[in-house]
């Protein structure tokens, strides 16, 4: 999955006055659906005097390969895709919004067994080298085993739930809602998940670095229009059951569905509450955890000699990794900026 080096093109370094952003279905990234279209977006991007256009990729892999290739300013991934697609492929990338992060919503799932020792010898159906690969690593290591013990079987996530109903696949790993479908089985036990492993599952929107600091007024435009619409999602006023209901419907489901979704996740709904969040040792340890595992898993690319390849920049100065090649940026100024009423 990790990217050859690209450059980005000239033309992005500069002032502009529009830009595109993409992202793809899951609960934590598909309210950008309802900023667009509620109008949120068009508000704050007319405040600053810029276009934004959201555009939404149903692959969400070849999402991110189209930021990296700089045909997006942004993209919705996780830490490790961050990590391992742009940032390993030589792209200089911000994490400007760090939305929340999975707390249950990703998880391991064992037939007629509770105990994770009894992987072993056993095979494992997931989407490899995804974040349910690394969810596998960390169960694992949980009970002193590791994935020399076990056969990983790579699965598409749309066969995941039909493969786990049939009698020869017995564990599985996988993300909601098909991880609620799976646990729903007959004789299936959920024996780990991601709120064992907090903050190491996150959910974020990135931009090109270079972009952001030629253009402040999308980073401001981009957080000013997402924490206008968590203040209310995050309430059981009107406009927030409103918008639930909506990203239910979008989602496939419904406002139950939709809220079953967020139960797993830590939500950041205050700008405050992120910013403490990234700028906590906890954040720096869960993404030291990702990139050893990037490493182990050829994920930083065949010329990364360690996984030091990339360095990791963090809100007081804090860095993992090659401080000459800072390529993933945690900069929560914009998110302090929403907190503070100074957008």
């Amino acid at each position: 999955m990790a990217a050859s080096a690209i450059m980005v093109p000239a033309a992005y370094a500069q002032e502009r006055d529009s830009f595109k952003i993409a992202w793809s279905i899951y609960a934590g990234w598909i309210p950008w659906k309802y900023i667009d279209e509620s109008g949120i977006m068009k508000k704050w991007a007319d405040k600053y005097g810029i276009e934004v256009e959201i555009v939404q990729i149903n692959d969400y892999i070849e999402s991110i390969n189209q930021y990296t290739a700089g045909e997006f300013d942004g993209v919705v991934a996780t830490s490790m895709d961050a990590l391992s697609i742009p940032s390993a492929g030589g792209v200089d990338t911000t994490a400007l919004i760090v939305g929340d992060y999975s707390n249950g919503n990703d998880g391991l799932v064992m037939k007629d067994s509770s105990d994770i020792r009894d992987l072993k010898g056993q095979e494992i159906n997931l989407v490899e080298l995804s974040v349910s690969h690394y969810l596998l690593a960390r169960a694992l290591d949980s009970v002193g085993m590791s994935e020399r013990d076990v056969t990983v079987v790579n699965t598409g996530d749309a066969d995941i739930v039909a493969a786990f109903s049939t009698p020869g696949v017995k564990n599985v790993v996988t993300w909601n809602p098909l991880l609620d479908d799976v646990a729903k089985m007959p004789g299936a036990n959920r024996v780990f998940d991601s709120s064992q492993i907090p903050g190491h599952i996150k959910d974020l929107t990135v931009v090109n670095t270079q972009t952001l600091a030629d253009n402040p007024k999308l980073g401001k435009a981009l957080v000013g229009a997402w924490f206008e619409l968590m203040a209310e999602m995050g309430t059981d006023s009107e406009a927030g059951q409103e918008a639930r209901a909506a990203l239910g419907e979008a989602s496939g489901t419904d406002q139950a569905g939709y809220e079953a979704q967020l139960a797993g996740m830590k939500m950041f709904w205050k700008p405050a509450d992120a910013v403490a969040f990234i700028s906590s040792d906890e954040a720096v340890e869960a993404m030291d955890s990702v990139r050893d595992f990037s490493f182990e898993k050829g994920l930083l690319g065949d010329g990364a000699p360690s996984a030091d390849f990339v360095g990791i920049s963090f809100p007081g100065g804090k860095t993992l990794g090659d401080t000459d090649n800072i390529k993933l940026r945690f900069d929560p100024s914009y998110m302090q900026m929403a907190a503070d009423d100074a957008l």
